[in-house]
This record gives C-alpha cells, structure tokens and sequence, in this order.
C-alpha cells in the first residue's frame, strides 16, 4: 500500500470538494453561505488545478475547492498530492473523467521526486479511498512507474551496463526471479552484435536474462533496450543530441517496471525479462559504418550507420527470446526520431501483426489513460532494408518511413513467437503535466500491465511449507 494512500480517515481528515466549470454555480449553492460568499471574493472560478481553501472561524481549514475545468486532465488529482500540506485528506465526488483507480493512482504518483542528488523532501498529503484493494493496486503501479523513472533519470555516470545489471538483479531477488548475465567477451560469438555495439566502451556490454512464475504457464517475454548512454558511435552525435541520451535505456527501464509490476500482482505467466546492457562509444575497437556483423539468429547485418545500434542490440535478445516459443514476446526501445516526428514525445508508435492483441492494448490505454498509437508494419518497405552484400541491412538509405523499417528489421528476427509487438517510446516528459513532471517517464506499461492481468490472471498463491517438513528441515540442519 502506497503511504500516500489510506482507507483510515481518522477525525482530522480534511475535505476536498472537486468541482467541474460547468458546476460551479450550482456547487456554490449547496455550500454553507460563508464559504459561498469566500469562493465569490476569492475569484473561485473552477479552473483547472486551481485550489481555494474554505477558513473557518478559529483560523482553522474547514476543507477545499478544486477546479477541474472541463474536467479533461485524468491526473487532476497529482496537482492535489503535490500543493497540499501535510494531512489526510477525503474527496467529497469523483474526479472526472478518472475512475476511483486512477484518482488514487494520480495521487500517489504525484508525491514523485527524483531525490537522488538533493535533499527536497517529497509532499506527504494522504488521500483517503473507498478499499484496501484500491489503495494497494495504486501503490503498486504507482511504485513501478516511481522504479521506470528513478532509472531513466539517473546520469550515465551512475547508471551503466554493471548498474543497469544491479538493478535487475535487486529486483529479481526481492521477487524470487533466477538471473543470469552473458559479459563482456563471452557476449562475441553467442551475442555478436550485443557485443559489436558495447564493446568500445570501458564498462563491459551484457546480456541480463531473469525468469520468474510458473514454468508451464503462459511464456510472455519482455525485451527492453539498454543502451544506458549514446554517442552515436563513430557516426557521432552532435552534442544537442547527445545531452538526452542518458535515457536511451528507457526501453530497459519500462521493462524492469512492467516485470515488477507483473511480478508483485503474482500475473500468471512465465514470465522471461531479456536486457542487452551496452554503453554505444567511440574507440579504436567501436565497429564501423560498412562493417557485416554476425547475429545471434544466424543472418548477417550490414551497418549503415552506428547511431542506429538499438535494432542491433534488440535483434539479438528477440532471437533468443524466440527460440523458446513465446506465446507474446514484447520490447520497449527509445528506437527512432522518426516516431516522434510522427507522433510526437508522448504518444507511443505500437507495432503489431496481432489484430486482437492490438485491440487490446488500444483499449486498455484508452481506458487507463496510457495511450499508443498503432503503425503499420507496411512489408513493401522492406526493400529498403535490402543488402547487396549481407542479409540484411540494419537502415534504410533515406530518410522515410524510419520507425517503420525499424520495425520491420526487429520482425525479421522473431519467427516463433504466436504474438509479437514492439513499442518505439520517447520515455521522457517533454513539457511538465499533474503528475508527471520533465523527466523521465513511464510509457505504455500501464496499458500493457492491464491487459496482461485481464488475459492471463492471478496465480495461485505458493503453499505454506507445514510444520512438520520445516521441523525435518531444522533437523539436518542440526545434524550438518
């Protein structure tokens, strides 16, 4: 349960009334006449993220007004969590056009900082709601999306393939997952490509493979890039772009906060989580534009520019993935520029062959207000990764349809999975939202995260060992 959050609202907890533009004359009627004529004086017009507070007579709070405009932001209730003092607090109506959920959700998100490098305290107002059950699936998705941001806004100084690889394994052992990691020289005949991408960099490229949940349920595989800094290589990026690339693992990051969301709701797949952990730079070993690398599946791939490794990485880890037959195989990168021309920095570019996964997803972010936006794995474009003298070639030569032939390229190297889907995310938050703050973010995991639950639901919760076997057990222990 979040401690933003509670289902006790104590004698001191502190009124909020939510009140819509189009509501406000006849929500001042119904107020006590003192705290009418307040909200008049006060200029209280109802607008979007504004708050009035009602006094009473000894000085005390009596409760608040909340404007909600046309009740058009489904994070309304963040503005709440982030301006009001510390106490407990109740909301006397719903926030539109949010449910119960997604309010309390808002709430507890709202409370996020990135604290690492400063001391400022993060808001402690608590938000009353209706249900243990809602206070804790709030204060899960709101700790998995705190985990996804925590690692997109962490520095590359502090964040790199050895961190990225402590985080997986942290979260692993708190959810009782089995890990392993392929390092360094040992990623160059298995991993060629993972290993081509990291190997200039000073800190060793890895593959992170964890596995957790039953073994004969459902196989869902999530792959995330983990690129954890880019320089573009030797196609250099100029350093406008190279400042934001400490959130080129954003696809690693979503990843690890969708497995620990899956994980701790106890989802009832077998869950595998595939991380190829690399820092792209510049050396005299770094692989070069022209250069036929090797692949994981067997297919050569011949470079056209090195500020394009993601696909690279990601082809390898999808092999793999694939080998075992997944019944969905997902992965989250922060691809291509060409999906934020497109669709811009928060709207996901979501690919899929799978009609009805897509459906699903579609809904679902409609539904939790985690929105993706459906692209065409056009085939015709396939020409354009054509090579003369590989398999395949990793880019197209121009300059369209780019988050498309991305895509395409990542397909050629998943066969057997029954549905496959990859996300091309910005990860980052562009202009500053309730709730979400400019820094790094969440993208599509919410989505994801509902869909899974409702197709696979909850496994069994693991049978308490008896007495009598945990005694046997102490006794060998005794004996040893």
């Amino acid at each position: 349960m979040s401690d933003r959050l509670t289902t006790r609202p104590g004698k001191s907890a502190i009124s909020v009334r939510p009140v819509l533009a189009k509501d406000l004359s006849k929500t001042l009627n119904a107020l006590p006449a003192n705290d009418a004529h307040w909200a008049k004086a006060g200029g209280f017009a109802a607008r979007a993220g504004k708050i009035l507070a009602l006094p009473r007579s000894k000085g005390e709070i009596g409760g608040y007004l909340f404007g909600l405009g046309k009740g058009e932001e489904p994070f309304a209730a963040a503005t709440l969590a982030e301006k009001l003092p510390p106490g407990t607090y109740w909301l006397t109506g719903p926030v539109p056009p949010a449910s119960e959920l997604e309010t309390a959700f808002a709430w507890a998100i709202g409370g996020y900082r990135f604290g690492r490098y400063t001391k400022k305290k993060p808001p402690r107002a608590k938000l009353v709601v209706s249900s243990k059950e809602i206070a804790e699936e709030a204060g899960r998705i709101a700790r998995a999306v705190s985990l996804t941001r925590d690692l997109i806004n962490t520095p590359a100084n502090d964040l790199g393939p050895g961190e990225l690889e402590a985080a997986a394994r942290e979260l692993a052992k708190a959810q009782g997952a089995k890990i392993t990691v392929t390092k360094g020289a040992a990623l160059e005949k298995t991993f060629p490509m993972i290993h081509a991408v990291g190997k200039a960099s000073t800190r060793a490229p890895r593959l992170i493979d964890f596995t957790w949940g039953r073994a004969s349920a459902p196989k869902v595989t999530l792959v995330g890039k983990g690129v954890c800094f880019d320089t573009g290589g030797l196609n250099l990026k100029p350093g406008s772009s190279m400042a934001m690339m400490k959130k080129d693992m954003g696809g690693s990051a979503n990843v690890l906060g969708l497995a620990q969301l899956i994980m701790e709701a106890r989802i009832d797949v077998r869950l595998r989580v595939l991380i190829p952990a690399v820092e792209n730079s510049v050396a005299g070993n770094a692989y070069r534009p022209g250069d036929v690398l090797q692949s994981h599946k067997g297919l050569t791939v011949e470079i056209g520019n090195t500020d394009a490794e993601g696909r690279l990485v990601l082809a390898d880890a999808l092999s793999l993935g694939d080998e075992e037959t997944p019944e969905l195989m997902i992965d989250l990168a922060t691809l291509t520029g060409a999906a934020r021309v497109a669709l811009g920095p928060e709207l996901p570019a979501f690919y899929t062959d799978d009609d009805g996964f897509a459906q699903e997803v579609i809904a679902a972010g409609t539904e939790v207000y985690d929105p993706v936006w459906r692209m065409p794995l056009w085939q015709g474009y396939m020409r354009d990764i054509s090579s003369k003298i590989a398999d395949i070639h990793h880019i197209s030569p121009g300059s369209f349809g780019g988050s498309i032939t991305a895509a395409l390229f990542l397909s050629r190297f998943v066969e057997k999975a029954k549905t496959f889907a990859h996300l091309d995310i910005y990860a980052w938050n562009q202009n500053a939202r309730p709730g979400r703050p400019v820094s790094g973010e969440a993208c599509s995991i919410r989505a994801l995260y509902h869909v899974l639950k409702a197709r696979y639901g909850i496994a069994a919760a693991p049978k308490p060992k008896s007495k009598a076997k945990i005694k046997k057990k102490s006794a060998k222990r005794r004996k040893r």
